[in-house]
């Protein structure tokens, strides 16, 4: 079942950070938001349409699963998607290793460093710039069709993407913190929300497995504030394989986040692929933080660090070199295989 979800007005949906009117004067939007907060908005309208009284735990549990056992709820994504003639097409971050050249981008392979350098990096080769690093432009996307050709063994010369404006705004409104019991407002309880507002044509796109029953279109609740989406179920391209056997030279493009315990590198990569492969070089921008409650335990849950969208890990294959069999949705991650954490693409360099 791929789900395209369309705002019925805006969407809030906050990053990990604590938000009050008297601890910080500003909450602001991942967008697209994390595949957490996707999980819980198809887990809660599947106890709608299913008819369970929201009030009984234990039908609850036994129809959805709790916060850390999802059952069979199988997702993937969420992922920006916009309606080009009569198609829904996935939209994607531009690879960290893209090094920004006038109003393109370029590819930049690892190479060994000269014996003059000396890093504290685990890896044998380094990503070094190929010219005069400039700023790069925040908020770029690329089409899967522009992605899988960036991340090709012979990739474009250059490519321009899509700017964030083109396809979503972030719309900031202010707000002021109240004393309920006095009806009045709090002295020096300003504050500021960034609500995303997506163009037109332009949603979420998910794809879910594991349950049944849903109408062909509807309405749902997503996010903060509990503001509504359009559902529409559709029909798109499937999601890109991992190619057996792996290439010599290979890298992982992750296209949602991924939580690994070593921080930025699992313990093992021996438990994601058979065979000796060796990572080489990575790209990864700046950590996002993830936290949040948990209404069922009325408890915080623990804050995590994971590796963002974007990030582009290099390996060699010493042999041949395959994807472990039996992983969740093919997922690379120690966390949240099941609920569309850790997807990647493979591309060749």
């Amino acid at each position: 079942m791929h789900l395209f979800l369309e705002p019925i007005d805006v969407w809030l949906f906050r990053d990990g950070r604590p938000f009050d009117a008297l601890s910080d004067h500003r909450a602001e939007s991942l967008f697209p938001p994390y595949p957490s907060v996707i999980q819980g908005a198809i887990r809660s309208h599947q106890l709608v349409v299913r008819g369970i009284d929201l009030r009984d735990a234990t039908r609850i549990a036994s129809e959805v699963g709790t916060a850390l056992n999802y059952k069979n709820l199988r997702l993937r994504g969420p992922f920006l998607a916009r309606r080009e003639q009569g198609r829904t097409v996935r939209y994607l971050p531009v690879p960290a290793h893209a090094q920004p050249d006038k109003d393109t981008y370029v590819a930049v392979t690892p190479q060994r460093p000269p014996d003059t350098v000396k890093t504290g990096t685990p890896t044998s080769q380094l990503l070094l710039p190929q010219a005069e690093p400039q700023k790069a432009q925040l908020g770029l996307w690329l089409t899967e069709t522009e992605l899988t050709s960036f991340l090709g063994k012979s990739p474009p010369r250059s490519i321009s993407g899509t700017p964030e404006r083109a396809l979503f705004d972030r719309e900031v409104r202010p707000g002021i913190g109240r004393d309920n019991q006095k009806r009045t407002t709090l002295e020096g309880a300003l504050y500021e929300v960034e609500f995303i507002r997506p163009c037109k044509d332009v949603g979420l796109l998910v794809e879910s497995e594991g349950y049944d029953g849903w109408p062909d279109s509807g309405l749902m609740r997503i996010g903060g504030e509990s503001h509504g989406a359009y559902f529409t179920r559709v029909n798109v391209e499937p999601w890109p394989a991992p190619p057996d056997p792996l290439p010599v030279h290979f890298l992982l493009y992750f296209a949602t986040p991924t939580y690994f315990t070593g921080g930025w590198t699992p313990d093992r990569w021996e438990r994601f692929f058979d065979g000796s492969v060796e990572l080489v070089a990575a790209a990864i921008n700046r950590f996002h933080s993830l936290g949040g409650f948990d209404w069922a335990a009325s408890d915080h849950k623990p804050a995590r660090r994971y590796v963002p969208a974007g990030a582009v890990y290099f390996f060699e294959a010493h042999g041949t070199a395959r994807p472990k069999p039996g992983l969740v949705q093919n997922a690379i991650t120690d966390l949240g295989a099941e609920i569309g954490f850790g997807q990647t693409i493979v591309g060749e360099w």
